[in-house]
């Protein structure tokens, strides 16, 4: 079972290849990667590692955690699961949501809606 690892506040200088071999030092790594922004291409300053077992994973995190790196200090801890993002209405798999406020929509006034 692999256990996935959440790393934030990363310096921007950080690449996939030197967030592997850091976190090879207490195990196999699965995978790195250090998430960028899709406009600019430069880094958001945090990524994701995947170990090969729970036990490289929680080495990985108490040894890393609070690490200073090029003068930030990291954040390591496990990675939660994402959460659902169709909350604030608009359109998802299970269809359109409207907002849930009640002075917005259709029928709430003269021509053409609500108010704003």
């Amino acid at each position: 079972m692999s256990s996935k690892i959440y790393v934030g506040n990363l310096p921007y200088s950080v690449t996939d290849a030197s967030l592997k071999s850091n976190f090879a030092e207490f195990g196999s790594v699965s995978s790195a990667r250090v998430m960028m922004d899709r406009d600019t291409g430069t880094s958001k300053g945090f990524g994701f590692v995947e170990m090969a077992s729970s036990e490289f994973a929680q080495a990985a995190i108490s040894a890393l955690h609070g690490m200073t790196v090029d003068g930030r200090s990291i954040v390591v801890t496990l990675a939660r699961p994402r959460e659902d993002s169709a909350k604030a209405g608009g359109y998802s798999a299970a269809g359109y949501n409207a907002s849930k406020r009640a002075d917005v929509g259709y029928g709430n006034g003269g021509f053409g809606g609500g108010r704003y």
